[in-house]
């Protein structure tokens, strides 16, 4: 399933559209890397929102998911739109063949899909819409990590000190991404199974009341309950209501998990910021001293 030199990359916008110049630093990245690029055609496609219709993204996706020589497919940017077409895409082949869908945000449905239907590992890592030609420390070490997830090579992150970790060791699967993707997932075929695992969050923009509003459904939905372990990522730019809601999202989500005995470690460095390390989810992970293990 791990990449080698001289393997072949589909790059797809299977939410918003990227423009043509953006899509660039990203292809001199990945052939640095001794990586063949091709491109969807209907990458650049705008139609209203999105990167073209459904039914031009869908076709992009399937031929590749279809073509045995793309070991990988990457998503140009999140937004909106992955829910719309996930349905109509067959991911067998993808799952057949093992080979890895990429992005974070809005491709968290993508992630949780394929794990609960296949159980094909995917990875959460940054996207060609985050790659410049002159990237800080912190993009370099985005853009590096996923290098290192695609080639197979053991991971190690140390987890920052925060003040309402819960610390402690801890193994499972890796599953989870965005918060309220997560949460628009719930019940439908793309919903995820989070027993014995451990989780992953991380959010943007959002209200702290919605915050709470996603963590009860979570709670609520029992996928809070028996976990191995909850990492919380970034959760950036966080908005509030004239009156305020008093908590800030970690203190949310520090209550709704206040009844479970497991690990709980915030600010891990992935997510809507920088840097957003790179993730291989649906595959064992392992919490040991503060840091995060993720073992080809």
């Amino acid at each position: 399933m791990y990449l080698k030199k001289g393997d072949t990359i589909a790059i797809v916008s299977p939410a918003r559209a990227i423009a043509s110049e953006e899509i660039q630093p990203a292809v001199h990245f990945f052939e640095k890397h001794g990586l063949h690029v091709v491109l969807g055609k209907h990458i650049h496609t705008i139609h209203h929102q999105m990167a073209g219709t459904d039914a031009e993204k869908v076709e992009d996706i399937q031929a590749f998911i279809n073509d045995p020589t793309v070991r990988a497919i990457v998503s140009t940017r999140g937004g909106y739109g992955c829910v719309r077409v996930i349905d109509q895409l067959d991911l067998s082949p993808l799952a057949a063949q093992k080979k890895w869908f990429v992005g974070y945000s809005d491709v968290t449905v993508f992630h949780s899909h394929i794990h609960q239907n296949y159980g094909t590992p995917t990875i959460h890592g940054t996207m060609p819409i985050n790659i410049s030609n002159e990237p800080s420390l912190e993009e370099l070490e985005s853009n590096t990590t996923l290098i290192a997830a695609l080639m197979g090579q053991d991971i190690r992150y140390d987890i920052a000190s925060h003040p309402l970790n819960i610390e402690g060791d801890a193994s499972g699967i890796l599953v989870g991404g965005n918060l309220s993707i997560l949460c628009s997932i719930c019940g439908s075929a793309s919903d995820i199974s989070t027993q014995g695992k451990i989780l992953f969050i991380e959010d943007l923009g959002e209200y702290l009341y919605h915050i709470d509003r996603m963590m009860m459904n979570l709670k609520r939905t029992g996928k809070l309950e028996h976990l191995a372990a909850l990492v919380v990522g970034g959760m950036s730019d966080m908005n509030d209501n004239d009156i305020p809601y008093g908590k800030t999202a970690e203190e949310i989500i520090l209550e709704h998990t206040a009844a479970y005995d497991y690990p709980i470690y915030f600010g891990f460095q992935a997510g809507h910021q920088k840097p957003n390390v790179a993730l291989r989810l649906g595959m064992k992970a392992e919490i040991k001293d503060n840091q995060l293990f993720l073992h080809a």
